[in-house]
C-alpha cells in the first residue's frame, strides 16, 4: 500500500481497532445493516456498472454492490489490511467474483481516470485528511456524469438515544482520550466550520455540499434520516461490545479502572431504557448524501 494521507488513521486500523473489527465482522454488519437500504436506494447501481466503495471495511457493502452490478464490477478500498483480508475472504467463500478489494487511502490512490459509474461509501468516508482532495480523487475516479452515495452521520443532540445512553463513557473519554499527532483541527478549519476527521467531521450538511461542490461534484443532496442500530442482545453484551470498540478501547488506556468500571455499570443501566425483545436498538441520525460528478473534476 502506497504511503496513506493521515498516519493517525492508517495506525489505528491497520492495529487493535481494525483486528477487532475484522474479527467481529458480522456484528458489526449487523449493527450497520439498516444504512444498507437507503445507501443503495440513493447509488442507484445498474447491472453494469463499476462501483467503488469507499471505505470498504470487510466488504459487506462491496458484495452488495457487486450483486446489484452484475455485468460489471465492484472495487473496494480501505487503509486496513485485517479488514481487506476478510473482505477478500468472505467474496470468495461466498462466490461473488466480479469483486476486488483494494489495501490503500481512496485519497490518494492513482485510480484509473474516469473507470467507475458510481462510488459508494457506508459510514467509511468521514476520516480523510483533506476531504477536499480526497473527493476530488474520487470525482476524478468517475465518469462525468458518475453518481456518488454515501452515508454519514448527523450531529447528535441531548434528547438522540446515543447521548442518553453513552454521555458518561463519552464524557470518560475526553478526560483521558491521549493527544495524537495526527488528525488535528486547526483554528482555519474551525473557522470554516471544519473539524478534524472523525465520526461527526460531515454533520453539517452545508459543510458537505462546500467540500463537495470544490471537488468536483454538482447537484449535492442531503437528505435526513434515522436508522436502527442494534448493539446486542441484551445491556451487558452491548456495554461490552461498545466498549471494545477502537475509539473507546483507544481512549480509555489511560483512565483508572474504577472509573472504567463504574461508567461500565451506568452504560448498562442506560442501555437497559433501550432493550425490547432480546435487541438493544439505538436510532442513529444520518445523512444520506447524493452528488453527481461535474466536467472537469477539480
Amino acid at each position: 500500500m502506497q504511503k496513506a494521507a493521515n498516519a493517525h488513521q492508517a495506525e489505528a486500523w491497520n492495529g487493535y481497532e481494525g483486528h477487532h473489527w475484522a474479527d467481529n465482522r458480522t456484528r458489526y454488519d449487523e449493527v450497520n445493516e439498516a444504512m444498507n437500504a437507503p445507501l443503495f436506494e440513493a447509488a442507484a447501481i445498474g447491472g453494469a456498472d463499476w462501483v467503488l466503495d469507499v471505505g470498504c471495511g470487510t466488504g459487506r457493502t462491496t458484495r452488495l454492490a457487486a450483486r446489484r452490478a452484475v455485468h460489471g464490477e465492484a472495487v473496494g478500498i480501505d487503509l486496513s489490511a485485517p479488514m481487506v483480508a476478510r473482505a477478500r475472504m468472505a467474496a470468495l467463500e461466498q462466490g461473488v467474483d466480479n469483486v476486488t478489494h483494494l489495501e490503500g487511502d481512496a485519497q490518494v490512490h492513482p485510480f484509473a481516470p474516469g473507470g467507475f459509474d458510481v462510488a459508494i461509501s457506508r459510514g467509511g468516508i468521514m476520516y480523510f485528511e483533506d476531504p477536499v482532495a480526497a473527493f476530488g480523487n474520487i470525482a476524478r475516479a468517475l465518469s462525468p456524469g458518475g453518481r456518488l452515495a454515501f452515508v454519514t452521520p448527523r450531529n447528535l443532540g441531548p434528547e438522540d438515544d446515543f447521548v442518553r445512553a453513552l454521555a458518561p463513557l463519552w464524557e470518560l473519554m475526553r478526560r483521558h482520550a491521549p493527544a495524537t499527532d495526527g488528525g488535528t483541527e486547526t483554528a482555519a478549519d474551525a473557522a470554516a466550520g471544519e473539524k478534524a476527521p472523525g465520526p461527526d467531521s460531515l454533520a453539517d450538511p452545508r459543510l458537505i455540499e462546500r467540500l463537495l461542490g470544490r471537488a468536483g461534484f454538482a447537484g449535492i443532496s442531503t437528505t435526513p434520516l434515522t436508522v436502527p442500530m442494534v448493539l446486542g442482545h441484551d445491556p451487558a453484551q452491548a456495554t461490552e461490545f461498545v466498549l471494545a470498540m477502537g475509539p473507546m478501547h483507544y481512549n480509555l488506556r489511560a483512565a483508572p479502572r474504577d472509573d472504567v468500571d463504574r461508567v461500565r455499570t451506568q452504560v448498562a443501566e442506560n442501555l437497559g431504557e433501550f432493550e425490547d425483545s432480546g435487541r438493544v436498538t439505538l436510532r442513529a441520525p444520518l445523512w444520506t448524501v447524493g452528488a453527481v460528478r461535474s466536467a472537469p473534476a477539480a
